[in-house]
Formats: structure tokens, C-alpha cells, sequence
């Protein structure tokens, strides 16, 4: 019994690995950052829909009004990841994971709004908490600076990602997470198919090997796994293991693109990443 544990957490910690690698993949990659996304999405759409074949899971959607629901996820999910990359090449990948990371606090704000759980003030001291840590993030708080309007996409993304979960969560929580992966996959490329003659993608073929990367370990296997370890774990157990994206990104970026984080990027990065615990433990209290 005490092997399997042990065999599930290294699973997870694996697929919180493999999805932390979409830190230093999403500023590596030189092409537009729309391109980037559908290729990520188509890829990751055709290889989900593979194992989902595979395991014999059940594409359909169950009912008409279901589809909103869906859709409005994937697209979400879309801006979620296209926000995202955006904070990465505009700031570093430090900051970039780390102000998209404060999306458990800012679900934690929000899910008042979407469920019957009740407000809670615990949540206003901790968004106090993270805001101190952004600001700790920003070199400066001036508008123009690249590494702000990174931070800024970063927190964007969080809030579509913490919608999209909230979404999700409240209406279609009878659907394999595998296959909600794969459709929501499915629409943001469809979304984005016009990007793909607008923007320029002619240095795709140098680009190909790491697009493949992203869409097959980031996207498929490292989502897969984690939305599998999901049985054997409580979502706030996963949550606290999930904060350790940010610290293998900053890890990655440090061996593959020579990033060293600032004094500020540890201190304000160690007071978002404590409230995300805190919130994680809370709630498994709760």
C-alpha cells in the first residue's frame, strides 16, 4: 500500500514536472505567440484524441446544453495559454510562471460567485498577501517596462484559467478530464486557425521539434497524468504539489536559458507560492 503511494506521488510530480516545462518552452520558441498556441492545441488536440481512443473513452457530449459550457471553457483555456506565453517573452520565466500562479487565490476570490460555498475574509488577507508578492515581483511599477506588462499577462491568464476551472467544475463535472482536455484543445485551434495566415510561421521547420515537445510532454502527458493522479490524491493535496511548477520552471530556465532569478523574484515568488499552501491546506481542512 505504502509502494503505490509512493508510486502515485512520483506520478504526479512528474506530470507537475512536465507541465512546468511549458515555462521555458513558451519564451524558447521563436514564433508568434498565436502560432505557438495553435500548433500547441492542434498537436495536443490529435494526440489526446489518440489515448482517448486508445482507452476507449467516450468523446460525445452528453447533452445540448453542455456545449456553452465547453466552449466557453475552451476559450478560456485559449486566452488562458495565449496570455501566458504573452507574460513569458514580454518578462522572464520566473515571473511569467509566477504571476499566472496566482490562480488558486484568485479561484479561492471567485468561487463564491460560481458555487454555494460561502465568502470566507481568509481569501481578501491572502490576495493582500499575493498582491504584496507581485509587487515585490516588478522590478519597477511603471507601465512601460516589459517585465509590468509581463506580469500583468501573467495575471490575466490566471484569472481566465481560474474561470475556466470554476466553469468546468460547476457544470459538466461528470466528463473525463482527459477528454475535456482534448475538446477544449480542439476549439482553441479551430479559434485560432486564422492566425495561421496572418502571422508569419516561416521558420516553423527549426521550431517543429519543440512545438512537438510542448504539444506531446507539456500538453498531453503532463496534463494527462495530473488529471489521472486526481483519483488518488485530494485536489488540495495535488494543489500544493502543483506549486513546485514555478520552482522547476525557474529551474529549467536557469540550465536551458541561462535566467537567474533577482533577490526580488525569490522574496515576492516565496509569498505567493506560501499562499497558495496555505489556501491548499485551508481548504483540505475546510
Amino acid at each position: 500500500m505504502k509502494n503505490q503511494h509512493t508510486s502515485h506521488l512520483l506520478i504526479l510530480t512528474l506530470a507537475t514536472l512536465l507541465i512546468s516545462t511549458s515555462g521555458a518552452l513558451g519564451r524558447f520558441i521563436d514564433l508568434p505567440t498565436t502560432i505557438i498556441i495553435w500548433w500547441r492545441a492542434a498537436l495536443g488536440a490529435l494526440f489526446l484524441y489518440l489515448y482517448c481512443r486508445h482507452k476507449k473513452l467516450n468523446l460525445k457530449i452528453r447533452s445540448i446544453s453542455d456545449l456553452p459550457t465547453i466552449v466557453i471553457g475552451g476559450l478560456l483555456l485559449g486566452s488562458h495559454w495565449v496570455t501566458y506565453f504573452y507574460a513569458l517573452k514580454l518578462s522572464n520565466v520566473a515571473l511569467g510562471m509566477l504571476s499566472m500562479f496566482t490562480f488558486p487565490v484568485i479561484t479561492a476570490l471567485l468561487e463564491p460567485f460560481f458555487t454555494k460555498s460561502k465568502f470566507n475574509p481568509i481569501h481578501v488577507l491572502l490576495a493582500i498577501l499575493v498582491l504584496i508578492g507581485i509587487y515585490i515581483l516588478a522590478p519597477e511599477f511603471n507601465f512601460e517596462s516589459s517585465h509590468v506588462k509581463g506580469i500583468l499577462f501573467g495575471l490575466f491568464s490566471a484569472v481566465c484559467y481560474a474561470l475556466r476551472n470554476l466553469i468546468l467544475k460547476r457544470h459538466v463535472a461528470t466528463y473525463n478530464g482527459t477528454v475535456l482536455m482534448m475538446q477544449q484543445a480542439l476549439i482553441i485551434s479551430i479559434v485560432l486557425l486564422p492566425a495561421m495566415f496572418f502571422l508569419d510561421s516561416s521558420n516553423i521547420k527549426t521550431q517543429f521539434p519543440y512545438i512537438i515537445i510542448l504539444a506531446l510532454v507539456t500538453t498531453a502527458i503532463g496534463h494527462s497524468l495530473f488529471i489521472k493522479s486526481l483519483k488518488y490524491f485530494s485536489v488540495s493535496t495535488a494543489s500544493i504539489i502543483g506549486t513546485t511548477q514555478p520552482i522547476f520552471g525557474i529551474i529549467i530556465a536557469f540550465f536551458f536559458l541561462n535566467e537567474i532569478p533577482t533577490l526580488n523574484t525569490f522574496i515576492g515568488g516565496s509569498l505567493i507560492l506560501a499562499t497558495v499552501i496555505i489556501e491548499s491546506i485551508r481548504s483540505k481542512k475546510g
